[in-house]
Order: C-alpha cells, then sequence, then structure tokens
C-alpha cells in the first residue's frame, strides 16, 4: 500500500515520490515478488494483493518482471510444492459455490479463445481477487481438490488475458498462483502446463534461455504425455528462435512421436488445446525463426497451412495469427499475390479479436510486407497500420 499510496500521489502531482518522501514505510505482504508464503491463507492474501493493486492501477502495470536465474529457481521450488492447505473451514465455499467458480471459468476460457481477452480481462481478475477472498474464509476438506483445481484455472487465464494485454509482470504473478494452487490440488503436470505460459511470454519477450530455463524445470516434472508432448514442442521452439535446427528439430520430433502415439483418452481441458495443430503452429514459427536467421529448410507457409487445416472451432485467436502468419512467410517466400490474397483474409478476422498477440503478429507482416510496393500490398500495409494503431502492442512475435 505505501509503494501503491506513493505512485497514484506521483502521478497525481508530477513529482517522483517515494513511501519514504510520505513519511510511510512498507508493510504487510510482499507484492513484488513471484515466490508466495508457504502457507495456503497467507498465499492467498498475497493474490488479493496483486488482484487490488491490478484493478486499482487498471492502466498501469506497477509490479517488476521476473527474469534470469531469479525467474527459474522461483519456478523450480513452486514446482516442487506439495499440498498445504490449512484452513478446513467452510465460510469460504459449498458445492454450488464451486460448480458457479468452475461454471464462470470455462465461460472466461472460451470467450478468450475466441476473441481475445482485453474485453474480459478486469473481470477475470475481480472473479480471482473474489477466490483469494473465499479461501483466506476456508476451504472444506472435501472441495479441496475442486476449488484449488478451480483457482489455478482461473490464476492461468487471469495470467495468460494479462499478458495479452501487455501487462507482463502481473501475468507472471498470477501465473505463479496458478502453480501453487496446482500444487494444493495435487496436480503437479497442471503446473507444468502454466509454466509453459510463462516460457512463452519469455519467447515473446525475447529471453529465449529464460524460456529454456523454465521449460527444462517443466520437462523435468511433466508426467502426462499431454504436457510431455507441450514441453517437447515449446522447447523446439526456443532452440529455432536461437537458430538451433538440430536441437529445434529433436524436440520437434520428440512432440511428433508423442502425439502419434496419441495422449490417452482422458486429456485433461487445460491441456486439451495442445493438439496436432497447435504442434503445427509451433513447427510453422520455428521454420519462421529459421528461415529468417538462414538455416531453414521448409517454408514456414505450407506449416501455416497444415495448421490452419487442423484448427478446431472456436479457437479464432490462434487462427488468426495463423493466418497472418501465413500472409507474412508467403510475403518471406516471394509469393507476392498469394500473399496479399491471404493477408486481406487474415486482416478481415484480425478486425474482430482483441488482442495483443495479434497486433504483434501483423507488425511481423508489415514488416514482411515492406519490399514490395503494389497497390494490393499498400491496401493491407494501410489497414494493417490500422488496426495495430488501436491495439496496442510492443513487442513482434
Amino acid at each position: 500500500m505505501p509503494a501503491l499510496l506513493a505512485e497514484v500521489l506521483s502521478e497525481a502531482s508530477g513529482q517522483p515520490l517515494t513511501p519514504g518522501d510520505l513519511g510511510l514505510t512498507a508493510a504487510g505482504p510482499v507484492l513484488d515478488s513471484i515466490q508466495l508464503p508457504l502457507l495456503t491463507e497467507a498465499a492467498a492474501q498475497s493474490l488479493a494483493g496483486w488482484t487490488q493493486m491490478d484493478l486499482f492501477m487498471n492502466r498501469r502495470d506497477t509490479l517488476k518482471l521476473a527474469v534470469g536465474a531469479p525467474l527459474v529457481l522461483a519456478a523450480e521450488r513452486m514446482l516442487g510444492g506439495t499440498a498445504r492447505a490449512l484452513n478446513n473451514g467452510r465460510k469460504g465455499f459449498d458445492a454450488d459455490t464451486v460448480t458457479a467458480l468452475e461454471e464462470v471459468t470455462a465461460f472466461f476460457t472460451t470467450a478468450d479463445a475466441s476473441k481475445g481477452g482485453g474485453l474480459y480481462r478486469s473481470a477475470i481478475v475481480a472473479q480471482l481477487a473474489e477466490v483469494a477472498r473465499r479461501i483466506q474464509d476456508g476451504v472444506p476438506k472435501s472441495l479441496r481438490i475442486r476449488v484449488f483445481t478451480a483457482a489455478a484455472d482461473l490464476a492461468a487465464l487471469a495470467g495468460w488475458v494479462s499478458h495479452d494485454c501487455g501487462r507482463y509482470p502481473t501475468a507472471q504473478r498470477y501465473w505463479s498462483y496458478g502453480v501453487y494452487a496446482a500444487g494444493e490440488a495435487g496436480a503437479p503436470d497442471r503446473g507444468v502446463e502454466i509454466v509453459t505460459r510463462m516460457s512463452h511470454q519469455m519467447i515473446y519477450l525475447g529471453r529465449p534461455q529464460d524460456a529454456l530455463g523454465l521449460l527444462g524445470v517443466a520437462a523435468a516434472k511433466a508426467e502426462m504425455p499431454a504436457t510431455r508432448a507441450l514441453v517437447a514442442s515449446q522447447t523446439g521452439r526456443v532452440h529455432a528462435a536461437l537458430g538451433d535446427e538440430r536441437q529445434a528439430e529433436q524436440h520437434l520430433g520428440d512432440a511428433d512421436e508423442l502425439l502419434a502415439d496419441g495422449l490417452g483418452d482422458d486429456v485433461p481441458e487445460w491441456v486439451a488445446y495442445f493438439d496436432g495443430a497447435e504442434h503445427a503452429g509451433a513447427r510453422a514459427v520455428s521454420a519462421r525463426d529459421l528461415t529468417g536467421l538462414g538455416r531453414g529448410r521448409r517454408p514456414a507457409s505450407a506449416l501455416f497451412e497444415d495448421a490452419l487445416r487442423l484448427r478446431k472451432p472456436g479457437f479464432d485467436r490462434v487462427r488468426v495469427m495463423d493466418r497472418v502468419g501465413l500472409a507474412a512467410a508467403l510475403f518471406d517466400e516471394g509469393e507476392v499475390e498469394r500473399g496479399a490474397a491471404a493477408a486481406q483474409e487474415a486482416l478481415n478476422d484480425a478486425a474482430r479479436v482483441d488482442s495483443t498477440l495479434v497486433a504483434s503478429r501483423l507488425n511481423a507482416l508489415l514488416e514482411a510486407a515492406r519490399p514490395y510496393e503494389t497497390d494490393v500490398v499498400d491496401q493491407v500495409r494501410a489497414r494493417a497500420k490500422d488496426l495495430v494503431a488501436v491495439r496496442p502492442t510492443a513487442i513482434a512475435a
């Protein structure tokens, strides 16, 4: 709270102020670390602090991004945690409340995949704040697994939509609680999936070595075929970004084999999005990165087409990203007319999705189209710039 007050008064006065300038000292839960307290109620209190700061300072991310060794070590400790719920009171949850929480989380998850999380982020964070409050009131033993499974799902989603809105440190905090909640639910593979989201963020922010560190931790903990395949696919993508074609192909090939063997009939909903289409998308982006470094062998456009052919209904945002990626790849490969046609189709879809991830792909499309000066490409360029302008983004991915 002292730091938050200093931030508000600094903005109001136009002068940089510290808590000490205001005669205040730091107190209460530490909000500037992704390390969580050991006790369940204290961890929920930290989560409540993050959500309150997030909702109050809606236009600014006041937290610090964890990177490098501290980030990787934190992920290792989080995934090594065990269930430790203490308060077994019944004030926080009953069976009907948990069912309602599961249903609203499913609704928000579907909406995010379809339209992007920008329209729903504040509502998701507010729901997570309510969950944090109720966890402090008590979780009955009979509902513990369901409560913390739902909390992990909601925290993972809050992290993802925050990332998709450009609030990267805030996303880390929510993901860290998601890993914690997965441990409380006795579902380590759920925590592994969330760590892959943290690694995706590091790729996006141009920190592939940090992404590899996180994925190494995840690989050591993954047990289910689906999470092992997800980690392998993501790891291959990172090696491609680093220009290591041999390592990229080795890990992407491992994911190929796991998918070919089948991921099982009981794949949980939280990882069911990872399928042949998602892996094809990872292969397409890997081919794009390797080609950009002069080390690619297969045209990225063919792989983006594979991903689009395999995509299931409902995943509109990632389908748009594939379409934009296809158009950019065709421009890179000198297929100007095909690229322009694909770009027009992609832009029609992109206009209906609120996502900085899509906007960053549009930036990549603009760069790919830059060498070409034709009327149709000029039309693509103008429309893409208009869409990027209303979807702020800082980083191309």
